[in-house]
C-alpha cells in the first residue's frame, strides 16, 4: 500500500467520518476532492483506497497546491490541479485525467480552511492584523483592499447585505466610503475597527465585523456563483451510483446545495397544478437527511459548529 504522507499544517477535517461514510468508498474507485485545502479529508479518503484506487484534487490556493504536490510525490494514486471545481470540465480536459470517465465519488468542503484563517498575511480574519487581501489565489483578481477602494456605496451595501446578511450594510458602506477618502483601508485591523466603531457590538456577542468579512470574502472569490455553476458541472462528472458529499458552513452555501440537490432529484421541473414534464428523469437520489457535527466534535473544534453535510447519489 502506498504511504500517505502526514500534513505539515495543523488542520482538523470537519465531519470526516460522516463524509467518508456518505461517499461509500470503493477501494478501487476513482474520486475527486474538489477543495483539497491542507488535505485532511483527501488523505483520509486516500488511506481507504486500494492499489487501483485514484484520487484527484483541485484547489485555488497555491499553498494548498504545494501541500498536495508533496503528497503526490509520495503516492502515485494521487494528483492535484490548481483551479476551482466550478471549472472541472476545463481542468480535466486535455489531461490523462479524462481517461477516468467520471468519478465514483466527489467531496466538496466549502469555505476557508483553518490555516488560511490563521495566517494573518492572507487577510481572511480580523483576529490578527494583516494586509486586507482575502483571495484564495493571491495571484488572481483584486484584493479586498483594492475592491473596497474602488466600489461605490451601493455596491458595497449590496455585497454586505446579500453575502453577509448584514442588517447594517448601508451604515457600514457609508463609513467605508467616507473613511477611505481620508486614508486607504489596507489592513484587516483597520476594517474591523471601522465596522466596530460604526455599529458597535451586536447582541449575539459575535464580533461586529464577522458578517462583513464573510461577505467581502465571498465577493472577492466569487464563491456562491462558483458553487451554483460548479454543482451542475460536478454532478455531470459522477458515474451512475457515484456519491457527492458537500460540507457547507453558512446558510447561503447550504441553500444553494439544498436547492441543487432537490432540483436534480426531481423528474423535471415541477410547476404548481401541472403534471411533471413527460420523459424527464431525476439525476440524483438524496442519501439521508442533512447531517450536523456532533456535540463532541464541536467541543473539540468550535469552528465546525455551523457545518452542514448533504449527500446525494447519481442515478443511472
Amino acid at each position: 500500500m502506498p504511504r500517505v504522507a502526514e500534513s505539515a499544517f495543523s488542520h482538523i477535517p470537519v465531519m470526516l467520518e460522516e463524509a467518508l461514510t456518505g461517499l461509500a468508498i470503493k477501494p478501487d474507485g476513482h474520486y475527486l476532492d474538489g477543495t483539497f485545502g491542507r488535505g485532511g479529508h483527501g488523505r483520509a479518503l486516500l488511506s481507504r483506497l486500494g492499489l487501483q484506487g485514484r484520487l484527484i484534487a483541485f484547489d485555488k490556493d497555491p499553498e494548498a497546491i504545494v501541500e498536495g504536490q508533496k503528497l503526490a510525490t509520495d503516492d502515485q494514486r494521487f494528483s492535484i490541479v490548481q483551479g476551482s471545481f466550478a471549472d472541472v470540465d476545463s481542468l480535466l480536459s486535455g489531461t490523462d485525467l479524462m481517461e477516468m470517465e467520471g468519478f465514483d465519488g466527489i467531496l466538496l468542503d466549502l469555505g476557508v480552511s483553518s490555516p488560511q484563517f490563521d495566517d494573518p498575511s492572507r487577510g481572511f480574519s480580523f483576529r490578527a492584523d494583516g494586509p486586507l487581501d482575502m483571495r484564495m489565489n493571491p495571484a488572481y483578481g483584486v484584493s479586498a483592499a483594492e475592491w473596497l477602494a474602488a466600489a461605490d456605496e451601493n455596491d458595497i451595501t449590496r455585497v454586505l447585505r446579500e453575502f453577509g446578511e448584514e442588517r447594517q450594510a448601508r451604515r457600514i458602506a457609508r463609513s467605508i466610503v467616507t473613511s477611505r477618502q481620508q486614508k486607504p483601508i489596507a489592513t484587516t485591523a483597520q476594517l474591523a475597527e471601522l465596522i466596530k466603531s460604526t455599529i458597535g457590538r451586536p447582541q449575539d456577542k459575535k464580533h461586529p465585523a464577522t458578517k462583513s468579512f464573510q461577505a467581502i470574502r465571498i465577493k472577492i472569490n466569487n464563491e456562491l456563483a462558483d458553487l451554483a455553476t460548479g454543482l451542475d458541472a460536478i454532478i455531470k462528472q459522477l458515474r451512475p451510483g457515484g456519491r457527492l458529499a458537500v460540507i457547507s458552513f453558512h446558510s447561503l452555501e447550504d441553500r444553494i446545495v439544498k436547492r441543487a440537490f432537490k432540483k436534480a432529484a426531481q423528474a423535471g421541473p415541477v410547476y404548481r397544478k401541472l403534471p411533471p414534464v413527460p420523459g424527464a428523469r431525476a439525476v440524483l437520489r438524496l442519501v439521508g437527511k442533512a447531517q450536523f457535527p456532533s456535540e463532541e466534535e464541536i467541543r473539540l473544534n468550535p469552528r465546525c459548529r455551523s457545518a452542514v453535510l448533504r449527500v446525494a447519489e447519481k442515478l443511472s
